[in-house]
This record gives structure tokens, C-alpha cells and sequence, in this order.
């Protein structure tokens, strides 16, 4: 035991032999911190003996019912073995090159009790029967096993590597999201909350996951058609009463909502600066009243749009869309959006 350096352990990474590149009886060496293949030089499995303790701990974390329910009640700072403290939940995740937009979307959803204590309790989706050669499941066992590491209160360091969760990413979404290049932030949690319900055994309309239970409301959508805009006042007019440009209503679901911020001012003020504006969260949200009406173009057609919320969601992701593409470039909107904490 006293050969064991755990400055060198890292157990966030894909777990293949250092040599090999296999993933097959795979075994880590605890003095050198490597992975090989096959038995260890000592015999076979001697690791996972009453020996391993602390190492096996942070590799495959576990937690009891009482400790999920006591993880909101107590704020207790750990320690790493680099000694330096850190409060479980609220550690790092390693940007590798380019996976920062991923990252923030993993830590926020880690941060969201009933799902994060769901995904700590692998017995919740440990039975859920899968079609042979479905890969998706794995999202489903990488997101638990990086929330468990997120959460453990006796890590080596007081940051995670989300290498495996990002490997599984990558290959779930047949390389939509990658590791190696940047990402919209919003197209990704939209893919991976679908495919955590897909996953789970969900369904589009009848069967429920946790992540339903937890991020999905409901909506009315009013959608009225309008005639072109170069058309005769007489044409339109008469358009208008026809049954095809009448208001037509859906329901639908959501995960999100999707906020419009303004139109940021071009003008500067007298110290030669961009003002940046700021407005009221409240402000945004009235897209969402029923009553405010909206254009939508697309290459053909025009539509007034109007939403109205018939079903909140215990929570509620707001995603603020600041940027626009034209042709030549893409432009961010710095608008400050002023929301209450309480």
C-alpha cells in the first residue's frame, strides 16, 4: 500500500492499456498511474481486493439514499489529496480543446436536484432493457458515472475530466458534437436532454422519463399566414378570408424556451463607447403571454406567430438567443438581461 501514488491516478479517462490500445481486461497500475492489459504481474484482480479502498472509491463512487437526501442540507467543503478543498458539485470539468460549450451544459443539468439524484442512484436505469446493438444507452451510464465523480465528496482533485461522458457524446451523436471543435451551446442540450429520453425508454407522447418529469411544459402555438407584402390592398383584403390564412392553433411541448433579446443599438454615447443595454427578464418573457405577436419568415411564406404557456415545468431553462448569421459573419447581441435570484 504504500508503493501507491495517487498523484499519478487519474481514473476520468477512457480506461484502454496504455500499450494495446485495447479495452479488454484492462487493469490500472497504482505505483505508475497506466493502464495495461490482461493480469496484473502480482495475479489477477489483487486491486479489488479489501486493499483498494480510496483508489476503488473515486474510480466507481457510489451513494447511499441518505447521503442523495443529505446533499442539500449540509454544505461541507472536502479536501483533495493535492489539499486543496473544494464543495461536492461545484468542481471543474477539464476543457480538453474545445468542449467548453458541453461543459457548461453538463454542469448545469448536474446542478438540478431531481435529476442529478436520479443519475447518482445508478440501480434508477440499471434494468432498463435496450434493443441489441442500441448505443445509446451508454450517454445514459457516462452521464451517471459523471455525475457520481461531480458529486463524490472524496476526489484526488478538486477538478473532473469529462473525457468519457464527451466520448460517448461524440459517438451518439455520429460526431454532430465534438470534442475538438466548438459547439452551439443550445444545440446540444437540445440533443442530449432528446437523447437522455429516448435512452431512458421515453417516448415522443405516451411513455415518461425523468427528464419529462423534470424540463418538459406545455404550449398553445397560434400561427396565422399573411399574404405577400407587394400584393394590391384589394388582394390581400380578399386573401385574408380565405380559410387558409385563418389562425390555426397547436399544442406542443417543450424543454426550453427560446428568449428574443432586442435589437442592440448602433449609436455610441458621448465617451465614443457602445452603450450596452440591459432589460428585465419579465420584458422577454411576455413573448411567451399569449398575446404578443411575432413574424416569422421563411424563403416563401410569412407568419404571425404567438405563444401561450399552458404548463410549467418544475424547471424552467431559459436559452437567450444573442447571436444572428447573415452572410458575411455572425454578430452577438451584449444586451445585460436583468433576472431576480429570489
Amino acid at each position: 500500500m504504500d508503493t501507491i501514488n495517487k498523484s499519478v491516478l487519474d481514473f476520468d479517462f477512457e480506461k484502454l492499456c496504455s500499450i494495446s490500445l485495447s479495452h479488454i481486461n484492462v487493469y490500472a497500475c497504482l505505483v505508475c498511474g497506466k493502464y495495461f492489459q490482461g493480469e496484473p504481474p502480482w495475479g489477477a484482480g489483487c486491486c479489488w481486493r479489501g486493499t483498494w479502498g480510496t483508489p476503488g472509491y473515486v474510480l466507481k463512487p457510489t451513494f447511499t439514499a441518505q447521503q442523495i437526501t443529505n446533499l442539500d442540507k449540509q454544505a461541507k467543503l472536502s479536501r483533495a489529496y493535492d489539499g486543496t478543498t473544494y464543495l461536492p458539485g461545484i468542481v471543474g470539468l477539464n476543457n480538453i480543446k474545445a468542449n467548453d460549450y458541453a461543459n457548461a451544459v453538463l454542469q448545469a443539468l448536474s446542478n438540478v436536484p431531481p435529476l442529478r439524484n436520479y443519475f447518482l442512484e445508478e440501480e434508477n436505469y440499471k434494468s432498463i432493457q435496450r434493443p441489441p446493438g442500441d448505443i445509446m444507452f451508454l450517454l445514459v451510464q457516462r452521464f451517471g458515472e459523471l455525475m457520481r465523480k461531480l458529486w463524490n465528496p472524496r476526489n484526488f482533485k478538486a477538478h473532473v475530466s469529462p473525457h468519457e461522458m464527451l466520448q460517448a457524446v461524440v459517438l451518439c451523436s455520429k460526431k454532430n458534437f465534438q470534442i475538438t471543435k466548438q459547439g452551439d451551446g443550445v444545440d446540444f442540450l437540445s440533443w442530449f436532454l432528446n437523447a437522455l429520453h429516448s435512452a431512458l425508454g421515453g417516448t415522443k407522447k405516451k411513455k415518461k422519463t425523468i427528464v419529462t418529469d423534470v424540463f418538459q411544459g406545455s404550449m398553445r402555438i397560434f400561427t396565422k399566414k399573411l399574404p405577400h407584402p407587394d400584393l394590391p390592398a384589394e388582394e390581400k383584403a380578399q386573401l385574408l378570408q380565405n380559410s387558409e390564412y385563418q389562425e390555426m392553433m397547436v399544442e406542443s411541448t417543450f424543454m426550453y424556451l427560446t428568449l428574443d433579446l432586442p435589437t442592440a443599438p448602433l449609436y455610441k454615447d458621448e465617451k465614443e463607447q457602445l452603450i450596452i443595454p440591459q432589460v428585465p427578464l419579465f420584458s422577454i418573457l411576455a413573448k411567451f403571454n399569449g398575446a404578443t405577436e411575432k413574424e416569422y419568415k421563411t424563403y416563401k411564406e410569412n407568419f404571425l406567430k404567438r405563444f401561450q404557456l399552458t404548463k410549467l415545468p418544475p424547471y424552467l431553462i431559459f436559452c437567450i438567443k444573442r447571436f444572428t448569421k447573415n452572410n458575411f459573419f455572425v454578430e452577438k447581441n451584449p444586451t445585460i438581461v436583468n433576472f431576480p435570484i429570489t
